[in-house]
């Protein structure tokens, strides 16, 4: 009796024990497996960092839109919150699915999730263990947003709007969601091959610039002399609205709030005020002034050669990448494309593409498991491996990319037609396009 009562109060220890810790404590030597939990404080930051993705957006829309002359300001703004509206739904309906659902051979993800069918609030522990897998499926939608706007900047100013939206949609659905598949999908077969990028560098910039680069080889030239950005201000204010909402981007893909969320956090910011600070001193070294379009330009390229490293890296590489992102993107946008003459309006590729391609590389010199341990090492920390693979995937994904957005940029024409005339262009698409002006005054 006495041995019987002594394992009831034992039993009703463990009981009390197990009602405080929780129920997916796991004992020392047990077999149980581990159990996906959400974590509030990871959820709210996920959650936060979405919308810090989808400000980026508007703020696009402001730097490119000051960028560009008066008279098609809102043209540009409209295309941004266009892409919000349009990719949103074609994610719900099927683009979730393609990029992240299971995997059909390491292409695409399969139409299983479509509609977000079993997508809830439980979370997938193949993705993100701690957060609801609603919240993980918002947070890619904003990355699915972003990349197609940020094609527009190779085109401002001469593509009809019925095109943009025909090819934004193609775009995203044949282009965008398979290569997120391959890189950060399970069972992708970039992300088996060991393809590091934290928060897009490769899916992002570098498809969204090889398509800027196909976009301007195909509309060709804009009618008339260029002419400078109507309004700075504007242009600034935009690109500080980049540089904040970047920090949902990649400080948000940890997918927690935790030191490695801190690390990339700390990385973007380092190297984006690098790369501002190296532009400028380029501006003064070859055309004898710093200007402030040059330093904005410089941040911007930082931010995206950070992207896919700022998981991976130390600070101090981040000063490194910075300073490159800037050397690299100021030859090409200062003296590659005057060489070639190919019109890439607001140096989409120039920015986003070299950068996008910089950042993928240095991400194989400077990657550290000291940093990530689930990551590798870089061939500047004894791997030159990674920096292999960093190349392949590089050179794969800027080949598809330029391939299919020239074909479908050639399908959307055959279409719908894709360059305004040139009366309308002479006009401004404001006006031309959408019956509305920014301002009082016209060009």
């Amino acid at each position: 009796m006495r041995k019987s009562g002594l394992v009831g109060y034992g039993m009703a220890g463990l009981a009390l024990l197990l009602s405080i810790v929780g129920p997916t404590a796991a004992f020392a030597q047990g077999s149980a497996p581990v159990v996906a939990r959400i974590d509030t404080g990871d959820t709210a930051w996920v959650l936060a960092s979405a919308g810090l993705v989808l400000l980026m957006t508007p703020g696009l829309a402001f730097f490119y839109g000051g960028l560009v002359r008066r008279k098609n300001v809102l043209s540009i703004l409209m295309q941004c919150f266009t892409a919000m509206c349009l990719v949103t739904l074609q994610w719900v309906l099927f683009g979730y699915t393609l990029a992240f659902g299971p995997d059909v051979h390491g292409l695409i993800g399969n139409l299983k999730w479509a509609f977000l069918s079993t997508v809830g609030a439980d979370p997938n522990p193949d993705y993100a263990a701690t957060i609801p897998q609603t919240a993980f499926m918002a947070f890619q939608l904003k990355f699915a947003i972003i990349t197609p706007a940020l094609i527009l900047g190779a085109f401002a100013e001469r593509m009809r709007f019925p095109a943009f939206c025909l090819f934004t949609l193609l775009w995203a659905t044949l282009v965008y969601d398979p290569v997120a598949h391959w890189v950060w999908g399970v069972g992708g077969f970039l992300r088996n091959l060991g393809a590091l990028d934290f928060a897009g560098g490769t899916v992002v910039h570098i498809t969204a610039g090889m398509a800027a680069l196909a976009a301007a080889l195909v509309l060709g030239k804009r009618v008339g002399p260029t002419s400078p950005p109507h309004n700075l201000p504007l242009a600034i204010l935009g690109a500080g609205m980049l540089w904040f909402g970047w920090f949902g981007f990649n400080a948000g893909s940890a997918l927690g709030a935790n030191g490695l969320a801190a690390n990339a956090f700390v990385t973007t910011h380092i190297a984006t005020a690098a790369a501002g600070l190296t532009w400028a001193l380029l501006d003064g070294a070859f055309h004898r002034k710093a200007t402030t379009l040059g330093m904005i330009t410089g941040a911007v390229a930082g931010l995206v050669s950070i992207t896919p490293a700022c998981g991976f890296v130390t600070p101090l590489s981040a000063i490194w990448i910075g300073m490159g992102a800037s050397g690299v993107c100021f030859l090409f946008v200062t003296f590659v494309k005057a060489k070639f003459g190919y019109d890439d309006t607001l140096d989409a590729f120039g920015v986003h593409g070299v950068g996008g391609i910089w950042g993928a590389l240095a991400t194989g010199l400077w990657a550290t498991q000291k940093v990530n341990a689930a990551g590798a090492n870089g061939l500047f920390y004894g791997n030159p491996v990674q920096f292999w693979i960093q190349l392949k995937t590089t050179v794969i994904t800027m080949v598809f990319s330029f391939v299919a957005s020239y074909a479908l940029l050639k399908l959307v024409d055959f279409l719908v037609g894709l360059r305004v005339s040139e009366h309308d262009e002479r006009v401004g698409l404001d006006l031309t396009q959408h019956r509305e002006a920014a301002y009082t005054m016209l060009d």
